[in-house]
């Protein structure tokens, strides 16, 4: 049983009538049955125009359908490249050319799937997008080895049974998303409350209704909960454990949410493309399991790097960049060189894009950042390409983007720029329909924009970040784009 067409085909067997997914607010469920049947119709349609080894690009809602188009690609062989749901159209002109991707029209003529074809544990099988220091967004190459690996540790902090109900309010085709909606709730053969899109709400009603026990959201959408006043008029005393992450975990918010429903908070420290690092778990201490990332799961051999001459570090508390080599890893960015070899260390080991260290009981703690990454609401979002997309205003000079911290999302995006001489201030309404029209992602828009005569240059002649991250500090609150995550 290790990929999910055969883990989804057993459950169809064994619990036929059993619910793999409900629709939060729809209540549209979806029985194993179902999903069996459903995605093999959905492969052959697929199949009618692409031919096995090929990629096809999706871009669907946050529901359901999003894990019936990635079981109907695996049936079929195809690849299937997942964009999520809010993804502006340069970002998927960007991802579309880069994976090679030709629309095909699909015929009315559907063959049988032949098992052959199925994509296999080991094989490239998903394509999705990732956030990186410059430029648009690189794509990353899964396996499904890697996801059943990090189930496997997942399994053995939170020890899943059918009985639980799984509930992810993360967008299907990142990591986080596949994990908590794609392969730990059909492993384990149990339901999964999905969200088209997320609602504080929604949710809430949600854990009471379906009696939920395993909640996966970032800290944004768990603050968001606890923020909302219905939090007061739902039973959530079903939830034994949320998993969180994606930016740091806020301590006294995290603390609030396990006083408030009795369920353990547990996090891993990776990423899309190392999958998971470290861990932590119910038996660790409430200050451990809340202030740090937990222990380095041993199967993915976590060493710490001098970020200046890659030499390991040993001692206690020294500051370096972490990386791994391990079942969890993804293969690699798919067609990019460059991006790979900033990605691995020269003897193949996966390298973070931020500073940790291990104290002296072996838990790791993220310090700071070696990447010049904004995280809003668990999202990463490239400086740099908020940097690209406000300078293509026809009278900015320059940009910088920073990020502002901020108490429900973690941080926002900050733009400073500088206009070109004799032109006046743009404003931020005028930016983002500037940028609307262009087609960029609302989560490259800047939610807060100061324009300066000039940005501040460090001896060396750069923009002085460190300078404007202090001005934003002291700053006037942002204004959202959205308010949901």
């Amino acid at each position: 049983m290790n990929t999910i067409a055969a883990v989804v085909a057993r459950n169809a067997r064994d619990d036929p009538d059993g619910l793999a997914f409900v629709e939060a607010i729809s209540g549209k469920a979806t029985t194993w049955a179902e999903y069996d049947e459903a995605s093999s119709r959905i492969g052959s349609m697929f199949s009618t125009a692409y031919r096995p080894g090929e990629r096809m690009v999706h871009q669907l809602p946050d529901g359901p359908d999003a894990q019936l188009a990635m079981l109907g690609c695996e049936k079929a062989g195809i690849i299937a490249v997942g964009i999520g749901a809010r993804a502006g159209a340069r970002e998927v002109e960007h991802i579309v050319g880069r994976t090679g991707f030709r629309r095909r029209e699909m015929t009315g003529d559907r063959p049988a799937l032949s098992p052959e074809s199925a994509i296999g544990p080991d094989e490239l099988w998903f394509l999705n997008s990732t956030s990186g220091t410059t430029g648009l967004p690189k794509v990353v190459m899964h396996n499904q080895a890697r996801w059943f690996a990090f189930h496997e540790f997942a399994d053995r902090a939170a020890h899943f049974t059918k009985s639980d109900v799984f509930c992810s309010a993360l967008p299907p085709p990142f990591g986080f998303g596949l994990w908590t909606r794609h392969f730990s709730p059909a492993i384990t053969g149990a339901p999964c409350v999905v969200f088209e899109r997320f609602s504080a709400e929604a949710a809430l009603a949600a854990i009471e209704r379906y009696g939920v026990t395993v909640l996966a959201a970032v800290s944004t959408q768990f603050v968001m909960m606890l923020n909302s006043p219905a939090i007061s008029h739902h039973d959530l005393s079903s939830l034994r454990i949320m998993y969180t992450g994606g930016e740091m975990v806020p301590y006294e918010r995290a603390k609030e949410f396990e006083d408030r429903t009795g369920a353990r908070v547990l996090q891993f420290y990776g990423s899309n493309e190392t999958g998971a690092l470290s861990c932590t778990t119910p038996g660790d201490p409430q200050e451990k399991r809340l202030r740090t990332a937990g222990r380095p799961i041993p199967e993915m051999h976590v060493r710490i790097l001098d970020a200046d001459t890659g030499a390991d570090i040993t001692a206690p508390g020294v500051a370096g960049v972490p990386c791994a080599k391990g079942p969890a890893l993804c293969l690699g960015y798919y067609d990019d060189a460059d991006a790979n070899e900033q990605l691995f260390t020269a003897d193949g080991w996966m390298r973070m894009g931020d500073l940790a260290t291990i104290d002296a009981d072996g838990y790791l703690t993220v310090v700071g950042r070696t990447s010049d990454i904004i995280i809003r609401g668990g999202k990463n979002i490239s400086a740099a390409q908020v940097e690209d997309e406000v300078a293509s205003y026809p009278t900015v000079a320059l940009c910088a983007a920073v990020a502002v911290s901020d108490e429900t999302f973690g941080e926002r995006v900050c733009a400073f720029v500088e206009m070109r001489p004799g032109t006046a201030p743009v404003t931020l309404a005028e930016l983002r329909a500037h940028l609307e029209a262009r087609g960029t992602g609302k989560e490259l828009w800047p939610e807060r924009l100061v324009p300066l005569d000039a940005l501040p240059r460090s001896s060396g002649g750069k923009v002085a970040k460190g300078e404007l991250r202090a001005r934003a500090a002291g700053d006037q609150p942002t204004e959202p784009t959205d308010s949901s995550s």
